[in-house]
């Protein structure tokens, strides 16, 4: 015979399975805001505003697109830290969540503050040069700029961006010493690079492909594994010698303590989209892979990404307050 003290429990746990189904039955039954901390029309916005679509129409409510760009993306991450932990605030997350947790001395956040949902997409960048310096190759170049010491800039995307970190390591690999220019975003990069203000920008491809594809600049070298099949002329820097792969990120996240029934409907839902061919074929024509993940996937990525910028900000000297 049952003992009398646990005669609840069975209760209690079809009680707790009942009202999860509700709550999750009852989300969303109002909008959902997705923040990215970027400007409008940039590599992150083109794909967040497909997902927010794409998902809202699957989920029965508009996802609404906030552009919060400043301070590498923490204003955006800031701005779903402060909100309620109901999954009516989304953030289209970067690897700028990990750098500038790694950066940042004094950053507002800890990655455990964030709830990864889903990857949407990898890429890799390409070393962009302008149109205005002689040298046309990877080839050429790297003599130029070993006669030109200190006298090329790069642009940046702030102190301690991805863009600074990886023009850093190539400069240490290649031997060459460049001067680094800050900007708010990278439109403002884009500029200066095509109007010769700027000779250098390492860049996520699918902010500088339609660019290069239209003529406006040169593409000297991608730091994927393989060449792209977006631009089968342009070499890799794996085949030029250097052991230089590097990809970047994008994907939706929450902040934590956002319940994991919701974090499992949003999952499940934006893996779905991920896998349109419409979204597939905006993806890599931009040159990056659609890609989608678990959660924990994407945990994993984020801890990696920081352990990285760990090691190399403590090698150039990049931490800041």
């Amino acid at each position: 015979m049952m003992n009398e003290s646990f005669r609840w429990i069975p209760a209690l746990v079809a009680g707790a399975f009942a009202l999860n189904a509700v709550a999750q039955n009852a989300f969303p039954d109002k909008p959902i805001r997705l923040v990215i901390g970027f400007g409008a029309g940039g590599p992150t916005d083109l794909p967040g505003r497909f997902i927010a679509d794409k998902v809202g129409n699957a989920l029965g409510q508009r996802i609404v697109v906030e552009n919060k760009a400043g301070a590498g993306g923490q204003l955006a991450t800031q701005d779903i830290l402060s909100r309620p932990r109901d999954g009516y605030s989304l953030l289209l997350c970067t690897h700028f969540e990990s750098i500038n947790a790694a950066v940042y001395k004094k950053v507002a956040y800890k990655l455990s503050d964030i709830a990864p949902i889903s990857q949407i997409s990898r890429y890799y960048y390409g070393i962009a040069a302008t149109n205005e310096i002689p040298a046309q190759t990877w080839d050429a170049f790297l003599p130029y700029a070993k006669a030109n010491p200190g006298k090329l800039n790069y642009g940046m995307i702030g102190v301690g961006s991805a863009q600074q970190i990886l023009a850093l390591e190539v400069g240490k690999m290649t031997g060459i010493s460049m001067t680094g220019i800050p900007y708010k975003g990278g439109p403002e990069v884009l500029n200066d690079l095509i109007s010769g203000r700027i000779q250098l920008y390492v860049s996520p491809t699918l902010a500088v492909m339609p660019q290069f594809k239209a003529g406006k600049l040169r593409m000297l070298a991608v730091s994927s594994p393989e060449r792209m099949s977006v631009a089968p002329e342009v070499p890799t820097l794996v085949e030029k010698g250097l052991p230089f792969v590097r990809f970047g990120w994008l994907g939706i996240c929450a902040a934590n303590g956002t319940p994991p029934a919701i974090i499992s409907l949003l999952n499940r839902h934006i893996t779905a989209t991920v896998r349109m061919p419409e979204y597939r074929d905006m993806i890599e024509k931009a040159g990056s892979i659609p890609l989608s993940s678990t959660p924990e996937e994407l945990a994993k990525i984020l801890t990696e990404t920081y352990e990285q910028t760990v090691k190399i900000s403590q090698e150039f000297g990049l931490q800041l307050d």
